[in-house]
């Protein structure tokens, strides 16, 4: 499913950090060496057909390397 993020992402947790990750050695691999982390928060998306629904958001990050695997776990609304 392709989405936009609209706005801000609020209420950001981190789950998991470095080696707790289930998928690290994948993330080091495609997208290099860093302090990976994964994350959750809540954000408005747009998905397909320009309708606007809340979403609960997970992705991974690493300084300097940005957001990467973004997904729509579930929506909200």
């Amino acid at each position: 499913m392709h989405f936009e993020i609209v706005g801000k992402i609020e209420n950001v947790e981190t789950v998991a950090v470095g080696g707790h990750i289930r998928d690290i050695m994948r993330l080091r691999r495609q997208f290099g060496l860093g302090r990976w982390r994964k994350l959750k928060g809540i954000a408005l998306v747009r998905v397909s057909g320009d309708k606007t629904r809340k979403a609960e958001v997970h992705w991974y990050e690493a300084h300097g390397l940005g957001r990467k695997k973004m997904k729509i776990k579930r929506f909200l609304d």
